[in-house]
């Protein structure tokens, strides 16, 4: 089974591509700055540690993560792990490594976030929403001789 779940911060802005041909499809590449457990101790100085991983999306997560996706932004990612292979421009053969992203998601609310730019709220603006004092209790209200007309058994 190759599957791989990550979560760590943008180390930039995605960078999206477009296929060539007919049904151009989105690409986006980015770098996730994933903590390790350990820290690093250099001379009494404890260092956090990351892995920086190479991810790419393709099709709509592609036009998702270029539309909402900053650097600095909290992120959940899973997929899986791609190798290949390719010859650059000296003749050098270059090996890579991705991951090839099937979902992805925030890992914090926007408030939290460093890159708070977009607005990642699922289209509501913040005077739409209810304040916590006119949600009250967080239930809805429902409306008395209604017991009777519950939708399931």
């Amino acid at each position: 089974m190759n599957k791989v779940i990550l979560m760590g911060r943008l180390t930039r802005d995605p960078e999206i591509r477009y296929s060539q041909g007919e049904s151009a499809t989105a690409v986006a590449r980015y770098t996730l700055a994933v903590d390790r457990r350990f820290t690093r101790n250099n001379g009494g100085d404890n260092q956090q540690t990351a892995d920086f991983i190479g991810c790419v999306a393709f099709g709509r997560s592609a036009e998702f993560a270029e539309k909402y996706f900053r650097k600095g932004l909290k992120i959940v990612v899973t997929g899986r792990i791609q190798t290949g292979s390719y010859t650059n421009r000296d003749g050098q053969k270059v090996y890579t490594t991705d991951v090839v992203v099937e979902d992805q998601e925030f890992a914090e609310s926007k408030n939290a976030s460093p890159a708070g730019s977009a607005d990642m709220s699922g289209g509501f603006a913040p005077a739409d929403r209810p304040s916590p004092s006119e949600a009250g209790d967080g239930f809805m209200n429902i409306p008395d001789g209604i017991d009777e007309e519950l939708p399931f058994n």
